[in-house]
């Protein structure tokens, strides 16, 4: 299971690294951190076999992409893990946003986008541990905050072809350094 997810994960981050690599001037790759808020209904199995619980928790991740003045890729890799309700999640996600307009503030720059994404997961109970890919949409805005360093607000929702997952929901916040 670990195994399928580390490779699916070095085939995104080594062909998004090699498609960045040709044609980007500096300033238009980044690399950062993110943190947020996600729910998970799932079914983690119980004692009496059916049990669908939601889960809300913080997720961790860090990300790596590329982009210009109109779209943008992404590779980010998020860690979930909620006791209360004994679920946790590692994925890799691969998004693409389209940014929808450009708006100056004070020499900050404000760019609302829409995109989606997809990528694979490993969903974990006590009674449930499957692996599956994912996708979804998501919605967000970014704020140039200095040249390079930019803040990403965001909401993220996912379905897979996963037997337990049911969907994710996830208000991520991330800083980015633009190099």
């Amino acid at each position: 299971m670990r195994t399928k997810l580390s490779i699916v994960l070095l085939s995104m981050a080594l062909s998004s690294s090699l498609m960045a690599q040709e044609g980007l001037d500096e300033g238009e790759r980044f690399i950062g951190l993110e943190v947020g808020a996600s729910t998970i209904q799932a079914n983690t199995g119980g004692i009496f076999g059916e049990n669908d619980v939601e889960g809300t928790n913080a997720e961790f991740g860090v990300r790596i992409g590329a982009q210009n003045e109109d779209w943008r890729t992404l590779i980010a890799l998020n860690y979930f893990d909620n006791k209360d309700s004994d679920q946790n999640y590692e994925r890799g996600l691969l998004g693409f946003d389209y940014y929808l307009l450009t708006s100056e503030f004070n020499s900050a720059s404000f760019k609302p986008y829409l995109g989606v994404h997809g990528g694979y997961m490993n969903y974990e109970s006590t009674l449930k541990d499957e692996d599956g890919f994912f996708y979804g949409g998501q919605a967000g805005f970014t704020l140039d905050v200095t040249k390079e360093i930019d803040v990403d607000v965001a909401y993220r929702y996912s379905l897979g072809d996963m037997d337990e997952v049911d969907h994710i929901g996830n208000f991520a916040l991330g800083v980015n350094y633009l190099y």
